[in-house]
């Protein structure tokens, strides 16, 4: 069992080096061109593993920290990549079901994030504060799905927006589950310092991007 555990933490950080690698390129460079696919299929695959084995790992052994950044890592790259097939959905488009499967999922971990991080942020533990965080931002991308996948999108590039949003999103993840792990900051700041400083990317980019109907 231990030796299974020492894979999957290699390939977790294997795969969050690409990640980490890959999404700081494409965050400082030209949006969109062959170079941009490239990389971003890099950062898609990278996260996926870094994902899937962070969630293996919080099970094998319990860590509130693997557990979040698993589930939010694979809701952020797996929407982030589908949005790339559903340009049509103002034209009568329907969303399949693994799109409703992932909001859905999200959903719920949305809400139990809200309600978990209110039940230890009242224990007196500030870590509380991350998972109402998370939270907040989680079911914020669950309401963007509903809204797009029944044709009431407020943009008439809505994937392209959805897609930068999910992946910096992704992103952000993987930036703070760098510091957290090599404790390169103090305390709760090591985990939302991320969010703070590049959720104004979202924004920026969003408003640079968006095309209105």
């Amino acid at each position: 069992m231990e030796i299974l555990f020492k894979i999957l933490l290699l390939l977790h950080i294997f795969g969050g080096g690409v990640g980490l690698l890959s999404g700081t390129i494409n965050i400082i460079r030209k949006k969109g061109d062959k170079k941009h696919k490239l990389t971003g299929k890099f950062f898609l695959y990278g996260m996926m593993l870094s994902g899937v084995s962070a969630l293996a790992l919080s099970v094998m052994h319990p860590n509130y920290f693997l557990f979040i950044v698993g589930i939010f890592t694979l809701y952020m790259v797996s929407t982030g990549e589908r949005y790339l097939f559903l340009k049509q959905l103002l034209n009568g488009q329907s969303p399949i079901f693994l799109d409703w499967i992932l909001a859905g999922s999200m959903l719920v971990f949305g809400i139990a994030f809200i309600v978990f991080g209110i039940k230890i942020y009242l224990q007196q533990e500030k870590f509380g504060l991350v998972f109402l965080v998370f939270g907040y931002i989680s079911l914020r991308f669950v309401y963007s799905d509903w809204q797009n996948y029944t044709g009431k999108a407020k943009h008439k590039n809505y994937w392209l927006l959805a897609h930068l949003q999910r992946m910096t999103g992704a992103y952000i993840a993987s930036l703070t589950a760098f510091l957290v792990v090599n404790k390169l900051l103090p305390g709760i700041i090591i985990w939302l310092l991320p969010t703070i400083l590049l959720t104004p990317l979202i924004f920026i980019w969003s408003r640079k991007y968006s095309i209105h109907k």
